[in-house]
């Protein structure tokens, strides 16, 4: 499903060859494209324009900065940077960075 720059469908994670090495599979996300305004670690509100994945935590504890997702639609993307959970509850939402690797 997308919505203004924002899909909501699962992503696959990681995608192989990625730098675990493990099976690509379906993670129920959320992908978007658009700006963002989002908390930093220290609780200052920035602006962030790439996109962004968001993920609970406890589905992908192995996630780790040059990962790579695919998107329903064939897009690949790589972890750029990891924004830890603002919360320390195990379904808490991981926050990513991307860079686009594949159209």
């Amino acid at each position: 499903m997308q919505d203004g720059g924002q899909t909501r469908s699962p992503c696959s994670h990681p995608l192989p060859p990625a730098p675990q090495g493990g099976p690509a599979r379906d993670v129920p996300s959320i992908f978007r494209e658009e700006q963002v305004e989002a908390e930093d670690p220290e609780g200052r509100i920035v602006l962030v324009r790439a996109p962004t994945w968001r993920v609970r935590r406890d589905l992908v504890p192995e996630l780790a900065r040059r990962d790579r997702i695919r998107l329903a639609d064939g897009r690949i993307y790589e972890v750029d940077e990891i924004w830890p959970p603002a919360t320390p509850a195990a379904d808490a939402l991981t926050r990513c960075t991307l860079r686009k690797v594949a159209p």
